[in-house]
């Protein structure tokens, strides 16, 4: 099953394609395309930024990953280092970077023994994909397919640039404080077309709620 964070819970339970940003389809079709051609899983994380992944899908084993994130690995891992420093792709036996940890000789025990590595996008908003195999190293042919594969996921998830105006307005009051009621009439509309306002800002955020929106707003610099 994917681990995957609320904003692609959202996305994909309610299909929102936001102008050409998440487009859902798309990454559906993508991570199933990946799940395909790594045997014993990967690991998504795109549009990282502030070290956060604006989505993130894993498939790997459920004891390796509860691991992983009790130890917090994410912070230490070689793969996540190489993907950081540099935009490519390589297999993970060819990265020298120091393990003090062994996290792949432990990754290794739970049937992640040969992967690959993927890196795009500019580092305020990196996009890194690993995946692995369990019984061989993944051929060039194979990576080469995985590439364009995390190039067509980075561009589906890329996050909005702009909001209304409108929007602007709306996320600006209740980040100032504002109750729905007074935000209203502080714009001289009705608390309907209030609401109205921030649900489309929402859709546009891929946001769940109206909290999570101006987050995602604020990270964006959108406001």
């Amino acid at each position: 099953m994917w681990r995957d964070n609320e904003l692609y819970e959202f996305l994909t339970k309610n299909q929102v394609s936001q102008d050409g940003s998440h487009d859902t389809r798309s990454l559906q079709a993508n991570f199933d395309a990946l799940s395909q051609l790594a045997p014993v899983g990967f690991s998504a994380g795109l549009h990282i930024r502030f070290a956060s992944p604006l989505i993130y899908v894993r498939t790997y084993d459920e004891a390796w990953t509860k691991i992983y994130d009790e130890n917090a690995y994410a912070l230490r891992d070689p793969l996540v280092f190489w993907g950081l420093g540099v935009k490519g792709h390589t297999r993970w036996s060819a990265i020298k970077l120091p393990d003090p940890f062994n996290i792949l000789g432990q990754a290794r025990s739970h049937g992640l023994a040969y992967g690959a590595v993927i890196s795009c996008g500019p580092i305020t908003s990196r996009t890194i994909v690993g995946m692995a195999h369990n019984e061989r190293e993944f051929v060039d042919r194979e990576i080469e397919i995985a590439v364009k594969i995390v190039q067509r996921l980075h561009i589906a998830a890329e996050p909005p640039t702009e909001l209304t105006p409108a929007q602007i307005e709306a996320l600006r009051l209740l980040a100032d404080g504002d109750r729905h009621a007074a935000a209203a009439a502080k714009l001289g509309i009705s608390e309907s077309a209030f609401k109205a306002r921030l649900q489309s800002a929402r859709v546009r955020l891929g946001a769940r709620t109206t909290a999570q929106a101006l987050k995602k707003a604020r990270e964006y610099q959108l406001i």
